[in-house]
């Protein structure tokens, strides 16, 4: 069968250069028992494509076709029909003109639109007058442009500020995705999605929310991915920690101190001794410091974007390394049961006092005592155990030193 060329009349379909598929015409001539059905072949279009509803089980012996839009069989929604025993077609009130009815009964749209999603319904008359109504319906959805993340805060404060992050541009029944570094994000207590997930709320940002962030749009059609986003979170500065850690250093050497708090953006840094600015940098440099150089050293952290300072202050203390000291008994050979008196004699002040026998840390018994801040050891009454060679040990944090040994022997009675 072939389809008519007559010309068009009142609102005839111009049917000249269209070919039929062979799987339309296997369609047609193949006549089945089965119940007829209808494909939207595909279910889900671009605008702007096509769509085949695409008829199966065709009947032996149709006598006409009837295509409606909607459900309903109203011949002001009639789009087309098709008289097989005329061979010929005519346009409905319906028809927009990118309708192509077949002879089995498919119907062929053309460069859809959104306004073409629905029902359609085709009804098909037999040789004996019966009639058979069956429906499809189908989707026609935009082809998504590429899609921008916009941000109504674009410099958010740590532990004050929310941001709120959305993917343009808006469109409907459309799916979207959010990825933060290239990891999906799930929804967590500071974290909202809203408008159909369109819209990521970050509620009291932090600063691990730094990052990139890209939001994927996803409908049946076409996917769409934008471009990384960074956000910036504005936090800090945090309390500084100074380097080195130690407040004790020998004179005459060099003082090298530095200053680091997490930021962003950068901090600027300053340096103050005893209330004097001494540096404008994130690292203080002081050469041959002596005991004049003794201290509160503050390191001031500034951040100009929030406004925001902290500091960090250590009591630096410049030493001189102690010299030796010497040991001072009323007699080396003591008798057994009496005390003996052993004076320590340093030569600096602000030092510390130990005591040293036979090389090692003295052990102190219920017999000994430490009188004038451990310069003077009393040991009553004395035993021939505690003979034995004596030092005293003067320190600072910085340097200690021995004295000479002196030893004691304890005799007889």
């Amino acid at each position: 069968m072939e389809l008519s060329s007559a010309p068009l009349h009142k609102g005839q379909l111009p049917w000249r250069g269209l070919l039929l598929t062979a799987s339309l015409l296997i369609y047609w001539i193949s006549p089945t028992t089965a119940q007829v059905t209808v494909e939207a072949v595909p279910p889900h279009v671009a605008e702007g494509a096509n769509v085949l509803l695409l008829v199966h089980n065709l009947p032996k012996t149709p006598r006409a076709f009837y295509w409606y839009k909607g459900k309903n069989r109203d011949s002001s929604n009639e789009i087309a029909r098709f008289i097989m025993s005329a061979n010929i077609n005519r346009a409905g009130p319906a028809y927009s003109g990118r309708e192509t009815i077949y002879p089995n009964g498919s119907l062929l749209f053309q460069k859809v639109t959104r306004n073409d999603t629905g029902a359609y319904t085709l009804q098909i008359l037999m040789q004996n007058f019966d009639t058979t109504k069956v429906s499809v319906q189908f989707h026609v959805h935009r082809k998504l442009v590429a899609s921008k993340i916009t941000s109504n805060n674009p410099n958010p404060l740590e532990g004050e500020d929310s941001v709120a992050l959305m993917c343009d541009p808006k469109t409907e029944n459309t799916t979207y995705l959010w990825r933060r570094n290239g990891q999906s994000l799930s929804v967590v207590d500071r974290l909202k999605l809203s408008e159909g997930n369109r819209t990521l709320t970050l509620l009291s940002v932090v600063r691990n929310d730094t990052g990139d962030y890209e939001c994927e749009t996803w409908n049946p059609v076409s996917t769409s991915q934008s471009d990384p986003f960074t956000l910036n979170i504005t936090y800090g500065p945090d309390v500084p920690i100074m380097f080195p850690s130690n407040t004790h250093f020998h004179s005459r050497t060099n003082l090298s101190l530095s200053c680091q708090a997490a930021s962003n953006p950068p901090a600027q840094y300053s340096w103050f001794a005893n209330g004097e600015l001494l540096s404008s940098s994130q690292e203080l440099f002081i050469l041959n410091i002596t005991i004049n150089n003794s201290g509160l050293y503050t390191c001031f952290v500034y951040n100009s974007v929030p406004g925001l300072s902290k500091t960090t202050v250590k009591n630096i203390t410049v030493l001189e390394s102690v010299t030796t000291p010497s040991i001072q008994v009323s007699n080396t050979t003591i008798k057994n049961q009496v005390s003996v008196f052993l004076t320590c004699f340093p030569k600096d002040t602000g030092i510390s006092i130990h005591w040293i026998f036979n090389d090692q840390n003295l052990r102190f018994t219920r017999r000994m005592k430490l009188d004038l801040n451990n310069k003077t050891l009393v040991i009553f009454p004395v035993r021939k155990e505690d003979s034995g060679k004596y030092q005293c040990e003067a320190s600072n944090p910085i340097s200690s030193k021995r004295s000479d040994p002196i030893q004691l022997d304890i005799i007889g009675e």
